[in-house]
């Protein structure tokens, strides 16, 4: 009677292993499926076997996928398939940011009753425009990097390039050990993490004047290198006596070197953590890189370079393109949108807004030294009226490379409130290399 009673039990304690397995299918099945259909070694959708699928298009309309005839075809425009690839995808689905492999269960028009559809599915329209996007490929010359623009009253991303890129439509042989094609999958603008250099010093900046009472007073001094915690901090010259704002402009080390250090690790931490730069934000569902920084209260040799944006600093580019969103906004950004409309798929734009990324008042006291910057450094280019406020950066790497070049900032303007980011990887000057192809960017941006 005991062994009946046993088998009973475990052919209960089976079936209810059973019913919840199916139960728990049958949410995921529902709540996934799409993923599952459109998973990239499905090879009707990623090889165009046959398989209609619904477009995908730029915010004018412009065509940058569909099929005909059974496969995938690109724009006809080479430039715009190749700076437009980590936005779109690949047909092979080796691109992970691409649409194509991200919503791949909207385009295929998946339902969980009937499968994917063999008649079509929904066109996806997204944000970006791709003849600038073009302009900014054309613009990097073959450099790695990447180079991002957003309006940052909407959150809509007008333009994301990432170099290497290569043409989905004629995609070639690529090798793991060619230079050629490093990280050439990545998609830079969302997934990657970068020494920042001085760009970072934006957030030392309103660390300082929150926290320093004084700061706008005070005369601080270069003789070109300095001493911190046992740390050599140097500059390329020395800049003699300086207030903090020509600090800012001349993006004097010895000088940041010191705020950090008086700052200390914790207050460091809590701007840059408040800024939104230690965070991944979703953008249209795919998560960017968070960054990562390393201040250390013992060590301040560390936290003085740290300041400055090097030590152990890595920041995404996309998140400190909205960072400055937020600086020229008041404190506050829509976060950057890729999708504008695809069936339903997201909020209406602009309802999708940062926290407080920087105390108003200091926002605006950031700007107007990003404004210096460019009326007293940088210079505005085609860019006179709109406001241009910017900051470079010329981040060290290491061993015997060349420096990354960094420009990022904003357009004080009511009809182009415009955000932008430039990365050139071992472009040399933030201010020259990549502010060039930021201006010609922008200039793109607001047809001139």
């Amino acid at each position: 009677m005991k062994k009946i009673e046993k088998r009973a039990l475990l052919c209960l304690l089976l079936s209810g292993a059973l019913v919840l397995g199916l139960c728990i299918f049958s949410v995921r099945f529902f709540l996934q499926g799409s993923q599952w259909a459109s998973f990239s070694a499905n090879q009707h959708l990623y090889a165009g076997g046959g398989l209609s699928r619904g477009a995908v298009l730029d915010r004018n309309g412009v065509v940058l996928a569909e099929t005909k005839d059974g496969k995938r075809q690109y724009n006809e425009s080479k430039s715009v398939r190749m700076a437009t690839l980590h936005a779109v995808g690949d047909s092979q689905g080796r691109i992970g940011t691409g649409i194509q492999t991200r919503l791949a269960g909207k385009l295929s028009g998946y339902n969980p009753i009937t499968g994917v559809s063999v008649t079509g599915g929904t066109d996806i329209t997204l944000t970006l425009d791709s003849q600038l996007c073009a302009t900014a490929y054309e613009a990097l010359n073959g450099a790695k990097g990447t180079v991002g623009v957003y309006n940052y009253k909407t959150g809509e991303v007008l333009c994301m390039v990432s170099t290497p890129t290569y043409d989905p439509q004629n995609p070639p042989e690529i090798s793991e050990d060619d230079p050629a094609y490093e990280g050439v999958y990545l998609n830079r603008f969302l997934s990657a993490s970068v020494v920042p250099g001085s760009i970072f010093k934006t957030v030392t900046t309103a660390a300082a004047i929150e926290n320093m009472d004084d700061l706008m007073d005070r005369t601080f001094h270069c003789d070109g290198e300095t001493v911190i915690g046992g740390a050599k901090i140097t500059c390329p010259k020395a800049h003699g006596d300086l207030t903090i704002g020509q600090a800012f402009t001349v993006s004097c080390n010895c000088v940041y070197g010191q705020l950090a250090s008086e700052l200390g690790a914790d207050t460091m931490e809590e701007v840059t953590e408040k800024a939104g730069l230690m965070d991944s934000i979703s953008v249209s569902g795919i998560d960017t890189a968070k960054g990562s920084f390393d201040f250390d209260e013992r060590d301040k040799g560390s936290l003085a370079w740290a300041g400055i944006g090097q030590d152990e600093d890595l920041l995404n580019p996309c998140t400190m393109m909205t960072f400055m969103g937020a600086v020229a906004n008041g404190g506050k950004a829509a976060l950057p949108q890729l999708v504008l409309d695809g069936g339903g798929l997201l909020d209406a734009l602009g309802s999708k807004q940062t926290g407080e990324l920087i105390e108003k008042d200091t926002a605006e006291t950031l700007s107007s030294m990003m404004r210096d910057n460019v009326l007293n450094n940088y210079g505005e280019g085609k860019l006179e009226g709109l406001g241009l406020c910017a900051k470079s950066g010329t981040a060290q790497v290491g061993g015997d490379k060349t420096p990354n070049a960094w420009f990022t900032g904003f357009l004080q303007s009511e009809e182009q409130p415009l955000a932008f980011i430039v990365l050139v990887e071992n472009g040399g000057s933030g201010s020259q290399v990549a502010g060039n192809i930021a201006k010609q960017a922008l200039a793109a941006a607001v047809g001139r």
